[in-house]
């Protein structure tokens, strides 16, 4: 019987044992205290900042824009390339436009473009062009002497690293002469169809002031395309330069803006103070 006694305690779980199982048990079935809380506490991560009425201010300037009969719809950068031209010539005829449109009306523009495009617009024939001849087929564009050397160094630049062709990324594009920001948030978008940013020009960075889109007031563009892309979708960032441009030489004008004649009047910050 002593033996069998023995083999059958064999069987049986010794006192530690069993405690041990039990505790085991006892703390997979029950959690600890406080656990799961977490689950359900409030979330303590504030809001993304966003301009009051916004949305509403955005469809009352489609609304406006629907037309699309603004300087920038007829006469803007991306009606100033050869449509059929190679894509590499495309591209390098969108950042040549873009780098004449700065500080210049559309209207200037279009007809600097026009005239360069009649005399075979590529990096080829603006490097054995004379700067001279340059300078006066791209006259009156704003400080166009300055534009016309710094669109020679840049095809030179273009034809030695590039392969005739134009960077890809903003980073490349900021390291050309005469390319700033603004200019390459467009050329990516309208060369690449990439979207790397919002175009800020004047007009974006007065009417995004106007309109309380700006968390602060800001002094620049590049400071207002910085405000703008910590809040606004990045699915409308590619339509608000176009959108905003036009809507400023149509309506929300640098002076004397048509604020009875805006949608917005009722719901803009600064309608009443204009």
């Amino acid at each position: 019987m002593a033996v069998n006694q023995s083999s059958s305690m064999r069987h049986l779980p010794s006192l530690s044992t069993a405690r041990r199982r039990k505790t085991l048990q006892v703390m997979y079935e029950l959690p600890a205290e406080g656990a799961g809380e977490k689950d359900t506490e409030p979330s303590t991560k504030k809001p993304k900042w966003e301009p009051k009425n916004w949305k509403q201010q955005l469809d009352n300037i489609r609304e406006m824009r629907k037309q699309r009969d603004a300087p920038v719809d007829l006469m803007g950068v991306a009606k100033c390339y050869d449509p059929v031209a190679a894509p590499e010539v495309m591209r390098y005829q969108v950042l040549l436009s873009l780098m004449l449109s700065s500080q210049t009306k559309d209207q200037v523009t279009s007809a600097a473009m026009a005239r360069l495009r009649a005399n075979s617009l590529n990096v080829d024939r603006i490097l054995q062009m004379d700067e001279g001849l340059l300078a006066k087929l791209i006259y009156p564009v704003g400080f166009w002497k300055r534009k016309a050397h710094y669109i020679k160094q840049t095809t030179e630049i273009l034809q030695q690293h590039y392969k005739s062709d134009i960077p890809s990324s903003v980073e490349e594009l900021v390291k050309l002469p005469g390319v700033g920001p603004k200019m390459a948030h467009l050329i990516m978008d309208i060369a690449w169809n990439n979207v790397s940013g919002i175009g800020v020009d004047t007009h974006v960075h007065r009417i995004s002031n106007r309109l309380g889109w700006v968390k602060t007031k800001t002094k620049s563009p590049e400071g207002t395309r910085v405000a703008l892309e910590e809040w606004l979708p990045r699915d409308i960032w590619s339509e608000i330069n176009w959108l905003l441009v036009g809507f400023g030489q149509q309506v929300c004008l640098p002076v004397k803006p048509q604020c009875s004649l805006c949608l917005n009047q009722d719901i803009c910050p600064a309608a009443k103070r204009l």
